[in-house]
């Protein structure tokens, strides 16, 4: 269930929210577990646009669909809503007034889109010369494309992700989670990290500008590398890799595996434990590098052999002799796994308005020996914390002068 306890390594930074989607509210949750204080701007009456990307829904507690979806779930606890519009110039002034107890602004608007608001970085710089401002937008905040909304399956595609996803007589497949978006938010906070250190050793603050397209080429990784070594374009490898062999999905008896051969003595072993040390021997399949200008030979061989056999006894004779290799679980088969509770990968946490009384989600993978993450608070309610931040920063007059210009919900 929640902890109540709030410390974390981060504990003392405050986090001004003005993110929506994944990107950002992913970076702002890894850093409400690490102990900061993120206060969620948005807007009222209909709050982050995740909000209504279901079903499935919280169900309320007469069974009905809430107004928290799933997916808006996976990227906001830890944060405390506070529904402003800042459209109203007297909105913005009060974005300005929490601004100054802030560490971290945090905005995933157009590029030039906060500017009308007076609240861009160049607008802010100098009023705030110690808060840490990031912009995460789709293609960054210069270039012929800046101009442009960027949304993670675009990402994937303009970033050539999609070109190496699929089969290769298929068509181009995206990644079935927004990995895009989630991969921006975690360069997004190490950025931020970077710069909070350099503020905190120089007193200089600075603007981090991060775009979605070029956050997915960086993990193009080897892909992109080896095209720019040898320039040949990659093409679509299915579950095969590029430059390993065999390392791919094989269908066995009674389902699929995974087989993960890294070096020529696992290849060995593997063959041994097949009962067909022949494969290992014949120069064709030798090494790695014969293996892979020979897999158009070798794996349809490996394919035949391995449908003899059934998954549960290749996969421990398998981790028996130390060659890598793994289930395809189902999204419900990982949640049931030892590992899963071992490692704390669900939580479940209180939540005011579910039927249940509670939330089920993803726990944070960083383990900390010292400062462990912590669940204080589930993904809020619009504006739930609306005067809670208002009156504790800025004062109960402030929330009520707010609350009479209609400028809050």
């Amino acid at each position: 269930m929640t902890t109540q306890t709030k410390t974390g390594p981060l504990n003392g930074i405050r986090v001004l929210d003005l993110t929506r989607i994944l990107a950002g509210p992913t970076c702002t949750q890894l850093f409400g577990d690490l102990g900061a204080d993120i206060i969620k701007i948005e807007r009222p009456l209909s709050g982050d646009d995740t909000r209504t990307w279901g079903p499935p829904f919280v169900k309320d507690e007469h069974g009905n669909d809430s107004r928290e979806s799933a997916y808006y779930l996976c990227a906001n606890r830890n944060k405390r809503s506070v529904a402003i519009d800042i459209s109203d110039p007297k909105g913005a002034a009060l974005i300005k007034q929490l601004a100054q107890h802030c560490d971290i602004l945090i905005e995933n608007f157009k590029v030039g889109g906060l500017k009308k608001y007076g609240l861009d970085y160049a607008s802010l710089k100098d009023e705030f010369p110690n808060l840490i401002y990031c912009s995460i937008s789709g293609f960054g905040q210069t270039g012929p494309n800046a101009h442009k909304a960027g949304y993670d399956l675009m990402a994937q595609g303009y970033g050539g992700m999609m070109s190496l996803t699929g089969e290769p007589d298929g068509e181009p497949m995206k990644v079935a989670v927004g990995v895009a978006d989630v991969v921006c938010g975690m360069y997004a906070s190490t950025a931020i990290l970077a710069a909070l250190r350099h503020r905190d050793l120089t007193g200089q603050s600075q603007h981090i500008d991060l775009g979605l397209v070029d956050t997915q080429i960086s993990w193009l990784i080897n892909a992109g590398t080896n095209y720019l070594t040898d320039h040949q374009p990659p093409k679509r490898q299915g579950n095969q890799h590029a430059n390993i062999v065999p390392y791919q999905v094989f269908k066995v008896s009674d389902g699929h595996i995974i087989v993960a051969v890294g070096n020529d003595g696992q290849y060995q072993r593997f063959c041994q434990l097949l009962d067909h040390p022949q494969l290992a021997t014949d120069k064709r399949f030798a090494t790695n590098r014969a293996r892979l200008e020979n897999k158009e030979i070798l794996v349809p061989l490996l394919k035949d052999i391995l449908l003899g056999w059934e998954k549960h006894d290749l996969l421990k004779k398998m981790d028996d002799n130390g060659i890598p290799a793994g289930p395809i679980n189902t999204v419900p088969e990982v949640f049931e796994t030892d590992q899963v509770k071992a490692r704390d990968m669900k939580i479940t946490m209180d939540h005011p308005t579910a039927q249940s009384g509670s939330v089920d989600l993803i726990g944070n993978p960083l383990k900390l020996s010292e400062t462990p993450v912590q669940y204080n608070r589930p993904p809020p309610l619009l504006g739930e914390h609306t005067k809670e931040v208002l009156s504790e920063l800025l004062g109960p007059e402030t929330y009520r002068k707010a609350k009479a210009d209609n400028i809050i919900d």
